[in-house]
C-alpha cells in the first residue's frame, strides 16, 4: 500500500460546531412479512429492525413513511420475559446520567391486581407508587428548553399516564424524569397544588425490549396501547392511519417495516491501521471520525464490545508538520486524548503514529504504532 493512498488534502472543513449526530439511518421495505421474518430481513441487509430513541426521530420515520403505506408497519419492539422501570425519555440526552433514583412510598411498588405498569407521586408526602396507567390524575411534564424549576410544569387536568405522555410529548419536552432528592422536592413543591391526590410522573414498568438489544425508553403508544388483546400481542407497529402512534399486534401477522443501518460499526478482525482503514473504504465508507463529543459517547458506545484493548480511529500524525488530522479531511476540534498522548512531538523513528480509543475504563484516545492489530471502527454512510 503505498503513501499516496492515505494522502489527504489539507483544507479542512469547519465542522467543530456540530449540534446534532444521528447514529443511524432509516429504511422502508416494502415487502409484507412477518416481524421475525422482518428482523432477519433487516440483520441480514442493514443492520436490524428500526429502534426509535426520541421524537426527532419518530419525525423522521413518519417523514419517510409518509404516502408509502396506509397499513402497519413493523419497528423493533417485542415483548420480553421480564418487565423493568424506565424513564420516558422523548429527548434522551437531556435525562442522559442516571435512572437509578427511585423514591417509593412504603410497600411499593406493588403491582396490586397484576396491572399497575405507571407511576405517580403522591401530593400529600412526595412519595411514588405504582398504579393503573387507565386511572386518570393530573401529571408533570418538563421542558428542556426552560431552566431551574421553571422547566416543570403541572397540568392541573386529569388525563391517564398514556394520554399525560402525549400531551407532554407535544406541548413540551416529556412527562418528568426525577433524577435525585433535589429534584424530587422541587416536583413535589408543584404537586402540592394538584387537584388531584396523585400526579403522574414519567416511570413506567415495560417488558418490550428493542431488536438490536439497546435500553431507549421512548414510547410513542396511541393512548389506549399496548392492550395485549387475546394475550398474543408481541410486536409493536406503526399506524399510518393514526398520525404514526403505535400499536402491539400479533407478531404473525405480514406488514410492510422498517429497518435501520448503523452509522457506526466495529469490525472485530485484528487488521494494523492502515489495513483497518483499506477494509473500512473498501467495505463501508471510511475509518470514523470523532468530531463531537456526542460522536464520542456513540463511538464508546461500541468501542465497548470490542475485544481488544483499544480500538482504530481515522486518525493520524504526520511527522513532516508535526500534527494530527482525521483521514476523512476534518480538523480536529474537539479532543479527548488520554494523558501524554496527542503530542506534536511523536516518535517517528520506527513507524507512523496512528490514533485509537480505548475500548474500556475512560474510553479516552491514545497514539500508537500504525502497524499494532485491532478491531476498529466504520462509518457506514456519510450525512
Amino acid at each position: 500500500m503505498d503513501q499516496k493512498w492515505i494522502s489527504v488534502t489539507f483544507l479542512f472543513s469547519a465542522v467543530c460546531g456540530v449540534s446534532a449526530y444521528v447514529p443511524h439511518r432509516y429504511h422502508f421495505v416494502n415487502e409484507n412479512k412477518t416481524w421475525t421474518e422482518a428482523q432477519s430481513y433487516c440483520r441480514q441487509t442493514y443492520t436490524d429492525l428500526a429502534t426509535i430513541n426520541n421524537m426527532e426521530e419518530m419525525k423522521k420515520l413518519n417523514a419517510i413513511l409518509n404516502d408509502k403505506t396506509r397499513s402497519f408497519v413493523w419497528i423493533g419492539l417485542d415483548r420480553g420475559n421480564t418487565g423493568k422501570w424506565l424513564w420516558s425519555l422523548a429527548d434522551e440526552s437531556f435525562y442522559r446520567e442516571g435512572d437509578t433514583y427511585r423514591n417509593w412510598n412504603s410497600g411499593e411498588p406493588n403491582n396490586a391486581g397484576g396491572n399497575q405498569y405507571c407511576v405517580a407521586m403522591s401530593k400529600n408526602t412526595g412519595t411514588w407508587c405504582d398504579d393503573g396507567c387507565a386511572e386518570t390524575y393530573t401529571f408533570m411534564c418538563f421542558d428542556k428548553k426552560k431552566t431551574n424549576t421553571e422547566r416543570y410544569i403541572l397540568i392541573n387536568e386529569t388525563k391517564t399516564w398514556r394520554d399525560a405522555q402525549t400531551y407532554c410529548i407535544e406541548h413540551y419536552t416529556d412527562l418528568v424524569s426525577v433524577r435525585n432528592q433535589t429534584e424530587n422536592q422541587q416536583i413535589w413543591n408543584l404537586a402540592k397544588n394538584s387537584i388531584s391526590i396523585l400526579v403522574w410522573i414519567g416511570l413506567f414498568n415495560d417488558s418490550l425490549k428493542w431488536s438490536d438489544q439497546s435500553d431507549s425508553s421512548f414510547r410513542y403508544w396511541r393512548s389506549d396501547q399496548p392492550d395485549n388483546q387475546g394475550g398474543n400481542e408481541n410486536c409493536a407497529a406503526v399506524s399510518m392511519t393514526d398520525q404514526g402512534h403505535w400499536h402491539d399486534v400479533n407478531c404473525l401477522t405480514m406488514y410492510p417495516f422498517i429497518c435501520q443501518e448503523n452509522q457506526l460499526i466495529l469490525i472485530s478482525q485484528n487488521l494494523s491501521w492502515r489495513e483497518a482503514l483499506r477494509y473500512c473504504r473498501d467495505n463501508h465508507v471510511d475509518l470514523v471520525s470523532v468530531l463531537s463529543e456526542k460522536i464520542q459517547l456513540w463511538v464508546k458506545e461500541v468501542a465497548q464490545k470490542a475485544s481488544t484493548e483499544h480500538v482504530w480511529l481515522g486518525l493520524r500524525h504526520t511527522c513532516t508538520q508535526g500534527f494530527w488530522y482525521w483521514v476523512s479531511g476534518f480538523s480536529i476540534c474537539y479532543e479527548n486524548w488520554a494523558p501524554g498522548n496527542g503530542t506534536g512531538g511523536e516518535d517517528c523513528s520506527s513507524v507512523e503514529r496512528t490514533g485509537a480509543v480505548q475500548s474500556r475504563g475512560g474510553q479516552q484516545w491514545v497514539s500508537l504504532p500504525e502497524d499494532q492489530k485491532l478491531s476498529f471502527i466504520c462509518t457506514t454512510y456519510e450525512d
